[in-house]
């Protein structure tokens, strides 16, 4: 980017609500159903009809102002914003604008370098969904409404991000906070976690805003990066080349890596907000806000900073190992069977979240319990297996999770840690090997490893390593003397 120019950024992210019905009827909300199935005339818009608000809605709504730091507000009222769009039958979709249910709140996001910046939230509200309208036909326009009134929550920050990667971050800890707290699943592929950006430039130490464009259609978090720096170059070359930026509303197409006018930027008053009148304002107490506080589960900076704490662990391990919230769990629960809380970490970040990165699977449903995972390094730790059967074990595990000691015993791979017979088997090793002794003898110490290689052959891995190093030192060293 020019340096004589700063982005300011903004992003307006909709997070879909895990409820099972919709937001003000009791349609199901399933992703996948036949076009068109999951509607009534509530969410169809049929005349006469009254919307009923869903009241897991609200708790799930405050969940998220409480995690972001928000205030509550005591009342907020429901509004209708009139547009007219073909997947949406009422032609006005109904959500928050004066007086939304959550404002003024913050978050903070972390860089590389472990330094951090705190991001503002304007507003949290609820609103429902449109439909959805299918244009990848030859000659028509397809419509599907399961869509339309789907809980959506909407999140609008402070314009206080100034780089892609601020916005990248930002929107990571959003996803990151939203699967913990258990009120979205966090698929931007499935659309249930959309992001739209506002994206203005202008020349470094200046106070008042660029003319703003909306980037949407970002459906992953490597595009909302993309989309972000195309954007901003965009406009740095539009002023340097003496023109002006036009407020509008942009397409992002991945394909060409290139934003795309879509229409003029709407204004508030476009939409002729006003109160709905079908729908009473909701009234948030104290008790209510406490009793959904008490439903909250630790959020996942506290969880981060508990686990260095707690296990003791090194800040980057802790910040992989509570990335998401069932690989948290998943660790904890090992935890809760060996002390050993470095080697649990060590197996889960390798070993474990190789497979689950591979096979594109939660770590639910990871085919080895964490107790069994806890069991093998209990046995590594008790010298009943070395660190290199337990690396032969864990593939067996993988696939019938049975107890590893039982396979241990079953296969016969119980560690060798009597010293009398690890001693005849390095005695007879130096003995058939006078070449590689003569070496070691006049200094060439890495050959020290050739031996280790060749005791272990023999034991099929199962000689204490420790025991084994020993014994070969003391017998070659004395050879010294």
């Amino acid at each position: 980017m020019n340096s004589k120019y700063e982005a300011v950024i903004g992003l307006e992210v909709h997070a879909q609500l895990l409820t099972e019905s919709k937001c003000f009827c009791g349609c199901s909300t399933k992703f996948g159903n036949p076009p068109n199935t999951n509607v009534c005339p509530i969410c169809l818009g049929h005349p006469g009809v009254l919307p009923v608000l869903n009241k897991k809605v609200v708790e799930f709504t405050i969940m998220m102002g409480l995690a972001t730091n928000c205030t509550i507000n005591e009342k907020s009222i429901f509004a209708r914003k009139n547009y007219f769009y073909p997947d949406l039958p009422k032609g006005y979709q109904i959500s928050q604008y004066e007086q939304p249910i959550c404002e003024h709140g913050f978050l903070n996001i972390e860089f590389a370098d472990s330094s951090t910046k705190r991001l503002g939230i304007t507003r949290i509200h609820m609103e429902e969904d449109a439909g959805k309208s299918i244009h990848d036909q030859a000659d028509e326009t397809l419509v599907d409404v399961n869509r339309c009134g789907v809980p959506l929550m909407e999140i609008v920050s402070e314009p206080d991000m100034r780089t892609p990667e601020e916005a990248y971050l930002y929107l990571s800890k959003i996803k990151q906070i939203v699967q913990y707290l258990g009120i979205c699943d966090g698929n931007m592929e499935e659309g249930s976690l959309r992001c739209d950006a506002n994206i203005s430039v202008r020349l470094k130490g200046e106070t008042h805003l660029g003319t703003k464009t909306e980037v949407k259609n970002l459906n992953s978090f490597r595009n909302v990066e993309r989309a972000i720096a195309h954007e901003i170059e965009r406009q740095i070359d539009i002023i340097e080349d003496g023109g002006k930026i036009t407020q509008q509303t942009l397409l992002w197409n991945a394909d060409l890596n290139k934003v795309l006018p879509m229409r003029s930027k709407e204004e508030a008053h476009d939409y002729r907000y006003f109160p709905d009148p079908d729908l009473m304002p909701v009234y948030v107490s104290e008790d209510w806000k406490s009793a959904v506080s008490q439903k909250m589960p630790e959020l996942p900076d506290v969880r981060r900073k508990r686990f260095i704490e707690q296990y003791k662990l090194p800040a980057y391990d802790s910040n992989i190992l509570t990335g998401t919230r069932e690989l948290a769990d998943y660790y904890e629960q090992v935890a809760s069977v060996t002390d050993d809380y470095k080697s649990a970490s060590n197996w889960v970040m390798g070993d474990v979240l190789k497979i689950i990165n591979e096979k594109k699977i939660s770590p639910t449903e990871f085919s080895i319990s964490p107790e069994n995972l806890g069991r093998l390094i209990n046995l590594i730790n008790n010298n009943t297996i070395s660190g290199k059967i337990a690396k032969d074990v864990f593939p067996e595990m993988l696939e019938t999770n049975k107890d590893p000691e039982l396979i241990v015993k079953e296969k016969n791979l119980v560690q060798i840690t009597d010293t009398g017979a690890i001693e005849t088997i390095v005695d007879d090793i130096i003995k058939n090997n006078n070449n590689e002794v003569q070496q070691y003898l006049s200094g060439k110490d890495k050959v020290f490893g050739f031996f280790v290689g060749k005791i272990m052959k023999e034991t099929k891995g199962k000689a204490n390593p420790k025991a084994v190093n020993d014994i070969l030192k003391n017998r070659l060293d004395a050879l010294k003397n």
